[in-house]
């Protein structure tokens, strides 16, 4: 148990790091992928809601403090997303869920959800605009998101994290 957790806390800090570095590189006029809602929702998918929801927490907090963002916000739309992934769990059908295009429209909804709180609680900008917030806020990095869980669902189709 405990070497699973040193392994999970590894794969997460890599994927922070790796987030902060690289997917600025790979973005599009600021729209990029969340390489920790990907991880996220599997590990949700494979271990429950409870599961999910403190994972989000941890790794918002852990991204939080690593990105000097505003303090809270990650920590928040993270959450969020480990919770309603949640939803999604159904211990006889984890191998159905995380190897098919389901898990993909899962990633895209919580990838959605979890960019929209994000920019609509760190958003200075006194000319709110919901639309937009919409579209470039949230739909876009869910997009680019879910189209990047397709590789996992392609190269990683059987192997499972234990």
């Amino acid at each position: 148990m405990t070497n699973k957790i040193i392994k999970l806390l590894l794969l997460f800090i890599t994927a922070i790091i790796v987030q902060l570095v690289v997917v600025p590189l790979i973005s599009i006029s600021g729209v990029g992928p969340n390489i920790i809602v990907i991880l996220l929702v599997y590990f949700t998918l494979m271990n429950g809601q409870m599961f999910g929801t403190v994972l989000g927490f941890i790794c918002g907090f852990a991204l939080d403090l690593i990105s000097g963002n505003v303090f809270g916000v990650s920590m928040l739309s993270l959450t969020i997303s480990g919770f309603i992934t949640g939803y999604f769990y159904n211990e006889p059908k984890v191998e159905v869920t995380t190897s098919s295009f389901f898990f993909v429209f899962i990633v895209f909804l919580c990838a959605s959800i979890e960019s929209f709180v994000f920019n609509a609680v760190s958003s200075t900008n006194p000319e709110f605009n919901f639309l937009f917030l919409l579209v470039e806020g949230a739909i876009l990095p869910g997009i680019f998101t879910a189209a990047l869980s397709v590789f996992k669902i392609i190269f990683i189709k059987r192997k499972r994290f234990e």
